[in-house]
Order: structure tokens, then sequence, then C-alpha cells
């Protein structure tokens, strides 16, 4: 709160007369969007001015309230509310604001504020330049200045959305704020190697079986810093507040961390949006409406570990009761009904006693089988098949490599026949349901047909016919795109060429290379017991392995 002192010719800081007396409030405001306008708009002018018209017109006890970088669009401004606070109290007479504007641009808002100005606390009010003054009673004009004050913060903000469109469209980023493990600004990323290294074990935490509370613990014990500490420290950051525990790491940042695009080396644009131009309130939008562009800085995390952390997050898998974590909870599924296996296990039990059964099991009450498998021979099988698979590849690379494409080419020609049949089969029944609709017309014009026969059958028809047309639109698409995606075969190859051995399974090796495990109900043969067991692989799916006998002629 300012007050005018005529000996020194500025405002200085003021206090409330000490004898009760009320005082005029002289109130400016100016936001982001009202700078355009130039000086003449600025908070020190309309000060002046307003000063100057408090002399000329013999306004006493004058004190002055700012606003300086606000919108008018809500009443959410420090100056205005410690005025509001005053005049709640009784201690304003006169309300004073260079041009009507300046009070605010919701023109709901502006009109209940100016009647509780002048009926509820007996306020005056006066919009100097807009020649609006209470005492005299308001004309028909006010209201109408009201709307086109509200339609300018509007036009504004359509003019401005346009804009961020148009740079988000182009690949510009709009991101202003640095991500944790870069450096520099909204032009140009640079890695910030010492908090790239944290972002890179966050990752790898999650990669051996870890969640985000775990990995949060884990960083806290061993004295991280947090992103906004560390900017704090570095100081890369100005907007920031310190915390009381700089390594108070918790599961919300980890997951910013392990779900942010940007630390692939991509510029990710549209992820959020004001709700109106009325609103600060920020909206996130799904996915499928960001725009992101590849390759704009430098990658902190690869592509293949991005994805299985990805699908490592989307399958949650939590400790039991016991405080175990199944080795292949998420992965294993049975061959039957395609349920996951439940890993089972409780307090003291040993290895050879924890097992997965089916989900859809349930104690003999479900549709399917238990699937009982004990965990120690399922890491055993799936081991072996590993070290095969891994062992094959070492010895020859180009065998692997023709062993796969020709799986996939056969699996390719298997679909495209399948989806050829289909799309035929589909363009022959939309044929038969037009001779269907020519027909029941004409029965129903020759008064064979009753009009709520004729309207149930043709809707019947109608809706068919509508998934048909969907349908064969789809087939067509996925048949002029080409099949499925090709398997990578050169990155699970450079995959395998991060392990020269491998004698046990750890998370973090499972979920490197294991996309899924699918078990086969057991059966007996003469006396034994028998379970197949299929692993199907992260980038190559299925891979059957020749017989070790023929590797050296394969």
């Amino acid at each position: 709160m300012w007050q005018y002192d005529t000996i020194k010719g500025k405002f200085i800081p003021g206090e409330l007369p000490a004898d009760g007396a009320k005082i005029t409030a002289c109130y400016d405001r100016l936001s982001q969007e009202d700078e355009q306008e130039g000086d003449s708009g600025s908070v020190v002018n309309q000060r002046d001015f307003l000063r100057k018209y408090c002399v000329e017109h013999h306004f006493l006890n004058v004190r002055h309230f700012s606003d300086d970088g606000y919108t008018g669009t809500n009443f959410d401004r420090p100056g205005f509310q410690e005025m509001m606070d005053l005049v709640e109290q009784g201690r304003v007479s006169a309300v004073i604001v260079k041009d009507h504007s300046r009070l605010g641009r919701n023109r709901l808002l502006v009109g209940a504020l100016m009647e509780r100005f002048t009926e509820d606390y007996g306020v005056r009010y006066i919009a100097v330049t807009d020649n609006i003054d209470s005492a005299k009673g308001l004309d028909d004009m006010t209201a109408v200045r009201e709307l086109f004050n509200e339609f300018y913060p509007r036009d504004t903000s359509k003019k401005i959305r346009a804009v961020f469109t148009s740079k988000g469209n182009s690949g510009q980023r709009l991101c202003t704020q640095v991500p944790y493990g870069y450096k520099g600004d909204k032009y140009g990323w640079e890695v910030d190697e010492e908090a790239a290294q944290v972002v890179q074990e966050i990752f790898s935490l999650c990669m051996a079986g870890l969640g985000p509370m775990q990995i949060a613990k884990r960083l806290k014990t061993a004295g991280v810093l947090t992103p906004t500490a560390y900017k704090l420290e570095k100081g890369l950051s100005v907007t920031h507040k310190p915390t009381a525990d700089p390594c108070g790491w918790d599961h919300r940042a980890v997951v910013k961390i392990l779900e942010r695009m940007e630390y692939l080396g991509c510029t990710v644009n549209f992820k959020t949006r004001k709700k109106s131009y009325k609103s600060k309130k920020t909206l996130y939008l799904p996915k499928e409406e960001w725009k992101v562009f590849p390759d704009t800085h430098p990658a902190i995390i690869d592509q293949e570990t991005w994805k299985r952390v990805q699908e490592l997050r989307k399958h949650k898998r939590r400790p039991t009761k016991a405080g175990k974590r199944g080795l292949f909870s998420g992965l294993a599924y049975c061959a039957d009904c395609m349920s996951k296996l439940y890993f089972s296990t409780h307090k003291g039990s040993t290895e050879d006693q924890d097992h997965y059964v089916c989900a859809n099991y349930k104690s003999n009450t479900g549709s399917c089988t238990i699937h009982y498998i004990r965990e120690k021979v399922l890491s055993a099988l799936v081991l072996a098949h590993l070290q095969a698979t891994l062992a094959y590849v070492q010895a020859d690379e180009d065998a692997f490599t023709r062993l796969v494409m020709e799986k996939d080419a056969q699996e390719q020609r298997r679909d495209l026949a399948r989806k050829k049949a289909e799309l035929t089969k589909a363009e022959k029944r939309g044929m038969e349901l037009d001779g269907l609709f020519q027909r029941v017309y004409e029965d129903h014009a020759l008064g064979k047909l009753t009009e709520e026969r004729y309207n149930r059958l043709s809707r019947s028809y109608e809706a068919e016919q509508r998934e048909l047309e969907a349908r064969v639109e789809e087939l067509r698409r996925d048949l002029e795109k080409g099949q499925e995606e090709a398997v990578n075969v050169a990155q699970f190859v450079a995959l395998v060429k991060k392990y020269t051995e491998v004698r046990e399974l750890t998370p973090t090796i499972v979920n490197e290379f294991i996309k899924m495990v699918i078990v086969h109900a057991p059966s007996k043969v003469n006396g034994r017991r028998f379970q197949a067991v299929q692993v199907v692989y992260n980038l190559v799916g299925e891979v059957t392995i020749p017989d070790t006998q023929n590797r050296e002629t394969a």
C-alpha cells in the first residue's frame, strides 16, 4: 500500500490514518498482454495519472494498490485482495482506476463487484478515462465496455494459442523448464553428466525389478539430491524453493523420470493445456495428442531400455506379503487361457516351495486347470533355453539372423493370407447385405412386411454394414502398409554381446531378454511328469534353436 508525499513529489509506503478516517484507494494493474499498449499503460504511468486526478479533484488520504504482471480474468491478485480487505472493513470511501479494464476483464465478476462496492459497502467507484462514476449513476455503455474488456483477453488468448500451436507443430520446443539430467535453455539442451548418471541408475533399478517406491528409498539412503535440490545447488534454477530434506526422494519424482520421453532425445509438445483463458488450471492431454520430434538433443536412455521399462510399468509387480517377488511375475502366462500365472509363496517357505499357478484356476472354481510349476524348475528351463540361444548367436550370427527372419517371413505370409481371406469374406457379405436391403424394401413396399418388422430388419442390416465397412477399411490399410513390424534381429544380437556368459538369471537379465513365458499343463508319460514351456524373447519373439548336434552345420 502506498501514499503520495506532496513534499517529496512521489509515492512512499503508507499507513492507514490513525483517526479512523476513510481512504481513497487508487488501483492499477498490468498484465503481459497489456504491455503491448506500450509505456502509457505501465503501472508507473497509471499511478502518476491517478495521483494527478486525485489532486485535481481533491480526494484525501490517497492510498495506492498495485498488481504488476497479473491477468484481469480473475481476482486472485495480491494488491487487489489487500484493497478488498480494507473495503470489507469499511475503511475505503472510493476506489479509482484509470480505466474500467484495470479492475478486471471478466464481465460477470466485475458487474457483481461493482454492486458490492456501491450497495454493500457504500464505496464510490470511478473509472476515469471511461467516464464511469457510481456517484453519477451507471449508463448503458458500462455493460458494453465490460463485454469488450472481456473480449480482449479472449481474442489475445486465441492469437497466443495459435502461435504456440504453429510453433509446436513445426518442432520448436514449447517446454521452458529443462528436465533433470540436462542443462541449457529452451533453445538447446546438453547432457548434464552428473544428473544423467542418476537418471540411468533409476532406469537400471527399474529393469532390475524395483518399483518407484523402492527406487526412491535407495536414492534417499544413498544421499542423492532430489532434482529440485540439485538444480538449486548447481544454480540451474531460480524458481524453485529449498526443501526441508534435499535428499527426500518420493515415488512421484521417480515415476516422472521413468515416463519422460525427453530422455530418448525427443522434443515432446502439447502434453498439457490450460482449461481456458480465465483459468490457470492445467489439463494433461492423452498421449495420442502429443507431438513427438525425435533426435532433437542427446539421448540419455536408449530405445530398448525405454520400451522395456514402459512395458514393466504397465505390469506392476508388487512383492507378496512375505516380502518376496517372483522372478517371472507379470511374464508367466497360462498356455490354455493366456491368464497370468500368480506367484505363490508364504513366510518361511523355501525355494522348492515357491511356485506359480494359473490366475483362472482359483482353487478349482475357475475355468482352467492349475498349471502348477515351481519357480526353481521354471528358472532352470528358461536359463537353459537362454544359454542355448546365446551360444547359438555367439557361434553364428548370420545363421541366427536367417533363422529368425525366415520364421518371421512365414508368420507374415500366414497373417497376410488370413487377412486377405477375411477381406474377401467381408466384401462378399457386404454385397449380400445390399441385396437383402433391396429385398426388404420391396417386401415393405408391397405390404409383405409390417412397418415395425421393416424398421427392425433395416436397423440390423445397417448396423452390420457399418461394422463391415469399418473392418474392410482396417484390413485394406493393414495390407497396404505391409504386415506386422519386422523383428529387430540386430538389436537382439547387440544385446547378446553385452553378456559373454549367463550363469544365473537375475531380474535385469530376465527383463532385458524375456517378453513372456508360456507354461503348458503338465502331462504324465510312463509315470514321469512332463511340462512344456515356451520362451518368447524381446525383439525376436519365440526362437527354436536347432539341435546341438547339428549346430555346426546349421
